[in-house]
């Protein structure tokens, strides 16, 4: 795991079974430099491999939770390649959450613009305090917001995302709630505990059912209704013929709590 030290700017701790990924770079807006991308790259790859994580929540310094690139990379990109690798870097790091095994919670405590609203967007759930805000504003400096684009047209409507994208409007945390960007809103004293007891609901679900079950569900996105019920019987028989299937069924006949193998 990452090392939590003041110099860092992705720092980890440890409640449980649930991992907290705090962005640190709170004098720059939390800003995904590629410094703090590349640290982000590799939590990913170490929870990924670890089985004691049950959740993952990403968290963020400070009042603004992210500002989205950093502008002087961008601006520091003299050619065509170096803005390619610049904004690939960033959608590696995107998909590596969508493909952690475990579900992964956005706590939204303050402004989430561009990439922070695309970091939003590709967390499985995402809880915010009322006071967040959340656009994609690109546009009002004349870039437009690829990267943020493609989760945020995969999570709300079209019309909501083309209008996020080319208005580049703040906008509050109760039409981010409205429009499916995030779960649930709560009061600002009230996040901590919020998120806590999401992660907390799900880390005691079977850890194995989690993972099969998040794959499956970005698998079937991508494919006819067909396809996606013929692909949900064969995901069904391997989760039914599970270890952790067989113990949650037992367990419920005989009304105790399931001991979970993870397998």
């Amino acid at each position: 795991m990452s090392q939590t030290n003041e110099a860092s700017v992705v720092l980890s701790r440890r409640e449980g079974a649930v991992l907290y990924a705090t962005l640190n770079r709170p004098t720059a807006g939390n800003a995904l430099s590629t410094g703090m991308i590349s640290a982000l790259e590799a939590l990913w790859r170490d929870v990924a491999g670890d089985r004691s994580v049950a959740v993952v929540v990403i968290e963020a310094a400070g009042k603004v939770f992210c500002a989205g690139h950093d502008l002087k990379e961008i601006r520091a990109g003299t050619d065509a390649r170096s803005h390619y690798d610049l904004s690939t870097h960033g959608a590696r790091m995107m998909q590596a959450i969508t493909a952690l095994p475990q579900p992964v919670i956005a706590k939204v405590q303050g402004t989430a613009t561009a990439a922070g609203c695309q970091l939003v967007a590709t967390c499985d759930l995402a809880i915010a305090a009322s006071t967040a805000k959340f656009a994609t504003p690109g546009v009002n400096i004349g870039v437009w917001c690829s990267g943020p684009m493609v989760p945020l047209s995969r999570r709300v409507a079209p019309k909501h995302a083309l209008q996020f994208l080319i208005t580049g409007r703040l906008h509050d945390a109760q039409t981010a709630f409205r429009i499916g960007l995030v779960n649930e809103v709560v009061e600002p004293e009230r996040l901590d505990a919020a998120v806590r007891e999401l992660a907390e609901e799900i880390a005691s679900k079977s850890p194995h059912v989690l993972a099969l079950g998040k794959r499956a569900f970005y698998h079937q996105l991508g494919l006819d209704t067909a396809a996606a019920y013929e692909y949900a019987a064969e995901v069904a028989v391997r989760n039914n013929l599970s270890e952790d299937a067989r113990e949650g069924v037992a367990a419920f006949v005989e009304k105790r709590r399931p001991v979970w193998k993870g397998r």
